[in-house]
């Protein structure tokens, strides 16, 4: 899969089949659209196009959202590659791009630059300034250009809208179980190891208190997980369990959001190495004990509790 940045360098797509969309979560639901689309590809003997946007709209147009991402550029690009798509064009989205005509965004933009020579999209797909093309527009400008437009079934577009939201809100109430069998993977988060306040050492704990680079990027409930965990850099590609805490510490009282694993039988120094979490189960929520040793008293359990979960796999 060949990535490209910079509109003005695209190469000369043969028989390009185009899709556009911004992909968050590459989950089930996108992968029938992305196989639609190298259904069209391998039709036209031509190279399959995912082109998505950069930063999210939302983000440009909405500019006091809240939008919480299921993944990070970085993560999509990742997900992107193992679906065998030919190239991903990624859009940087502007407020100036998003006011294109929706004529000019077809000329200009999905022929000119593209070479599109079919379309993938939704009935309900809107583009340009003021949301004015549809999908009317792409089939009417069709013959005009010389490109096919297949339009993605309504049952696709849904389950894609009820699983985006289905998933956040599982991740949001800590049902990593529901969220997991929606994507189709893991839920996972990355972020590098910085130093805390080392509290957990205290306790017998030793945690890797991680700083997750992508500020839209959507952290669980808080609460205590069952956690397997990778080293991104590390060439064996070992998994470690763990447990993980999310939240703001209560018995602590230092109100500050942190996100800590402790990995099993691991003595490492992980400072500065990036760390991959992968989510495994919710075990309980965040509480506020009265005392340290309360505290670790049940972090012992669910110690306890997360290994017998994972022996019993």
């Amino acid at each position: 899969m060949e990535i490209h940045k910079d509109l003005d360098r695209l190469p000369a797509f043969k028989n390009a089949a185009i899709t556009t969309g911004t992909f968050d979560g590459v989950h089930a639901g996108h992968l029938k659209i992305i196989q639609q689309l190298k259904e069209a590809a391998q039709k036209e003997n031509g190279e399959s196009v995912l082109v998505t946007f950069h930063p999210h709209p939302r983000l440009v147009l909405q500019k006091d959202s809240k939008l919480q991402l299921l993944n990070s550029f970085e993560e999509k690009m990742e997900l992107l590659e193992k679906q065998g798509i030919d190239h991903v064009v990624v859009v940087e989205f502007t407020k100036e791009f998003s006011d294109t005509l929706p004529e000019k965004y077809i000329s200009d933009f999905l022929v000119g630059k593209l070479h599109a020579k079919s379309i993938i999209t939704g009935y309900d797909h809107r583009f340009g300034k003021g949301r004015k093309g549809d999908y009317k527009l792409l089939e009417k400008l069709s013959t005009i250009y010389g490109y096919s437009v297949h339009e993605i079934p309504a049952y696709v577009l849904e389950e894609i809208t009820i699983s985006s939201t289905k998933i956040r809100e599982a991740l949001s109430s800590g049902d990593i179980l529901t969220a997991n069998e929606c994507l189709g993977y893991d839920y996972f988060l990355e972020g590098a190891v910085v130093k805390g306040n080392q509290i957990g050492r205290t306790l017998g704990f030793p945690t890797a208190n991680i700083k997750v680079a992508d500020p839209h990027k959507l952290i669980p409930r808080y609460g205590i997980y069952a956690i397997e965990a990778t080293l991104p850099d590390e060439e064996n590609g070992a998994v470690y369990r763990g447990m993980m805490s999310i939240g703001i510490r209560p018995t602590i009282t230092d109100n500050r959001e942190a996100i800590e694993a402790n990995l099993f039988d691991f003595d490492k120094d992980l400072y500065g190495q990036k760390l991959r979490i992968r989510f495994k189960k919710y075990i309980r929520a965040e509480e506020k004990f009265d005392s340290i040793e309360a505290l670790a008293v049940k972090i012992h359990e669910d110690e306890s509790v997360i290994r017998e979960w994972f022996r019993s796999r």
